[in-house]
């Protein structure tokens, strides 16, 4: 039998999971729907059902197809346990839950995703948990919030959506110091990039919804790492109820055969694409881990041996009206709140991933109201680019005068 484990990422994105020989000598993961399982030996039936044998009882607690999803994203992660859900909002907030009682600590950044931090805001402290969300850019607040006392220590990095890195290792080593539990939302940088549980996390969290699926017709949510700490988080799901349909994972586990491809193609095209949209005169700054500059840049370096991302943001010179105007103008890219996929995505976080909130709250989370998120897809790079240049110079010439005017383009560029 293959050990997976000493697979590289790219192979155990193939065949993790699936040495199994399938019903009729199938060479895919079949989909599996039916919501029941039926068993003659009542022995047998009542282990299964106790998790002390192998086997299935009921859709919303387990089912095969779904299974194999599991386990391929286990062993990409290097877990001892995985489970899914539902969505990637099922998978944080039961992880959450799950973990934190009434008068518990959890400690965080500021700008994590807005489904998210909502959890954080409005939610969480209604169960009389304290919440402290630190300024994401200052670890030693970070620091002093976990010596403060801390039950859960929650983080997302690369977050979303102005790509600001969190040096996992240090933060999950004073936090593990004070007895807490680690929670890494790896879905920015998926489990090719970056491996959260080496670097001290207990728990890592994704929206399979993103890049694990790839190409946008699925929903899902995973957890993997420690054994018993997983199997908490699925006895919650499994009566709560927030389960993973087979089809999804059937989606998800076809869209993963193909991750580490696709995240190679965006690892490139966001790196080029971020170091040319700093030289237009309409660009105000770029946020993206690869950059030089980028203040995260030595420790996205050390901690994502896998590449920066496929993700990346940028804020326009102007106000809103101005990417109101350049969004339009893209014509190989999906205006729509989703991330990840084959095809490039934008987005900016006032109508997708933040509009939850307010500008005034999004202000404070350090998100312009002119950022703009980009998710590059697997198009050529050069088209990618051509497409940007296009519709930055168009919406550069069309400014308003009383709006400031538009940036002198650079020569060639009109």
């Amino acid at each position: 039998m293959r050990d997976e484990a000493r697979d590289t990422r790219a192979t155990q994105a193939v065949w993790a999971g699936e040495g199994t020989t399938f019903m009729e000598g199938a060479t895919q993961v079949p989909v599996v729907h039916s919501v029941s399982f039926g068993y003659d030996d009542l022995e047998h039936w009542r282990a299964v059902a106790l998790g002390e044998a192998e086997g299935h009882i009921y859709g919303r607690n387990t089912n095969p197809t779904v299974r194999v999803f599991e386990e391929k994203l286990r062993v990409l992660e290097g877990a001892a346990a995985a489970t899914s859900f539902a969505t990637g909002m099922a998978a944080i907030s039961n992880t959450l839950f799950t973990l934190l009682s009434p008068r518990d600590r959890v400690v965080s950044v500021k700008d994590t995703y807005g489904g998210t931090n909502k959890i954080f805001t409005e939610f969480l402290p209604r169960f009389d948990i304290d919440v402290e969300l630190c300024d994401t850019n200052d670890e030693a607040a970070i620091l002093a919030a976990i010596d403060a006392g801390v039950d859960v220590l929650y983080l997302e990095s690369p977050t979303n959506p102005t790509c600001k890195v969190l040096d996992i290792e240090t933060l999950a080593r004073r936090a593990k110091g004070h007895g807490a539990t680690v929670v890494v939302d790896n879905t920015f940088a998926t489990p090719i990039n970056q491996h959260p549980l080496e670097l001290g996390a207990d728990l890592v969290v994704h929206s399979a919804t993103k890049y694990l699926g790839g190409h946008a017709d699925a929903l899902g949510g995973v957890l993997a790492g420690d054994a018993d700490l997983v199997r908490a988080v699925y006895h919650f799901r499994e009566i709560n109820g927030a389960t993973l349909h087979p089809e999804a994972a059937y989606l998800l586990l076809r869209g993963m055969k193909t991750l580490a491809l696709r995240i190679e193609r965006q690892n490139a095209t966001a790196l080029a694409i971020a170091r040319h949209l700093r030289e237009h005169p309409l660009v105000e700054r770029v946020f993206y881990p690869g950059l030089e500059d980028h203040p995260g840049h030595d420790v996205a370096t050390r901690q994502m041996p896998g590449g920066y991302g496929g993700m990346l943001s940028f804020v326009l010179h102007g106000d809103f009206d101005t990417v109101a105007r350049f969004l339009p103008r893209l014509r190989l890219a999906h205006r729509a709140a989703n991330l990840g996929a084959v095809e490039t995505v934008v987005a900016p976080p006032r109508t997708g991933s933040h509009v939850e909130l307010t500008a005034e709250e999004r202000a404070a989370m350090g998100i312009p109201e002119t950022l703009v998120r980009y998710s590059c897809g697997i198009e050529d790079p050069s088209d990618l680019i051509a497409d940007l240049d296009a519709a930055l110079d168009a919406t550069a010439r069309d400014r308003k005068p009383e709006r400031g005017g538009p940036p002198t383009l650079a020569p060639g560029r009109g």
